[in-house]
């Protein structure tokens, strides 16, 4: 299989870096605008310089491969995925966008191929396990998702550095939500719904943050009473995100605070992935809570260096990936919570960095 990867970023290739030890992988192109990626080490991988937003050079692109993933910023997926559907060629991505994901739905309607985006860390692999343990139960009164990808030392006022891509980090700080309350679907507001929780003795504070709970709430409404996703940070780093998004009104010149951001906040590879799902429901008459919780860091894969949060995201797509080439997903629009844990656990990726201890 000949899979495309469309921004070469640190996702991206980090992508590659795994591939290149999946059997079920034979090339990879690795497409993005800058014309000096750098490839050593990966046999698998040709780089290929592309304009998404020229139509004529990222059919041609798209065109050759199998399958396509972007690792692109959210806002250039609609034109990717536009580009698979015209070439008839299965389309995958990480996005938190919810209007992004309900474009991708339509153009799938007609597809003959798989579309199925939001795949990653969360949304991906947290909907994966949600999904999961909520179906192990006979009824299911909530589901808890939670995921922080965190420094694992900071020494700022917000407690944070960047690990990943600051468009996104800031999108979905600004956008509406959703989640069910008594089985019905309700819109939640970033920010909002503030909780504090402890893992391995660490406290961490949660908010709302768009994107997470991916097409769980359609999926399971009027099945389970309460279910949400939020996003894990350490004390005190809301309050200052509220400050900056609300207060001074940048949630309306998210360019301006991404610019800041890139500018003055350090990036770290030194990071953790706090990953955390509770499901309470009833199984054979008696009430039982069943949880998944791992803390997650970097490694060395294939000679890189790869973070946290690249190891993490990379795993949940390149899983799924081997269950595509294994023949096991569906043509049209895929949804996360399709795929059982069992089967993702079985995926050398998903196994390697979801399961075990």
């Amino acid at each position: 299989m000949k899979i495309g990867i469309i921004g070469a970023g640190k996702v991206g290739s980090t992508i590659a870096t795994l591939l290149e030890t999946c059997s079920f992988c034979d090339a990879v192109i690795l497409g993005d605008s800058r014309v000096d990626l750098k490839l050593a080490g990966l046999e698998k991988a040709t780089a290929r310089q592309v304009d998404v937003m020229r139509r004529a050079p990222l059919d041609a692109f798209v065109k050759r491969c199998d399958a396509v993933v972007s690792a692109a910023p959210y806002f250039l997926n609609k034109s990717i995925a536009e580009s698979c559907a015209r070439q008839g060629v299965s389309y995958f991505d990480l996005t938190e966008d919810v209007d992004t994901t309900n474009f991708i739905r339509g153009l799938a309607r007609k597809a003959k191929v798989t579309f199925m985006p939001q795949c990653g860390l969360a949304p991906g692999a947290i909907n994966i396990v949600g999904g999961s343990l909520a179906k192990s139960l006979q009824s299911v009164r909530n589901v808890e998702m939670r995921v922080g990808a965190l420094p694992l030392f900071a020494s700022n006022q917000m407690k944070y550095y960047l690990s990943w891509s600051t468009a996104g980090l800031i999108n979905e700080y600004c956008q509406l939500g959703e989640a069910l309350h008594q089985g019905r679907r309700i819109t939640t507001l970033p920010l909002d719904g503030v909780e504090r929780l402890t893992v391995d003795g660490v406290e961490y504070e949660a908010f709302n943050t768009s994107g997470g709970v991916a097409t769980m709430c359609e999926t399971f409404v009027g099945k389970v009473g309460e279910l949400n996703y939020k996003t894990m940070r350490y004390p005190g780093h809301r309050d200052l995100m509220k400050f900056l998004l609300q207060d001074l009104n940048l949630a309306d010149k998210q360019e301006v605070l991404t610019q800041i951001f890139d500018q003055e906040v350090p990036l770290t590879d030194h990071d953790v992935v706090v990953f955390y799902v509770s499901a309470v429901g009833t199984k054979g008459g008696e009430l039982v809570q069943r949880s998944f919780v791992k803390k997650m860091k970097g490694g060395l894969v294939h000679g890189r260096r790869l973070s946290a949060i690249q190891l993490t995201t990379a795993a949940g797509v390149v899983g799924v990936l081997e269950i595509f080439a294994r023949g096991g997903l569906p043509k049209g629009f895929v949804k996360q919570e399709s795929i059982t844990l069992e089967d993702f656990l079985t995926t050398q990726w998903g196994g390697k960095v979801y399961g075990g201890n």
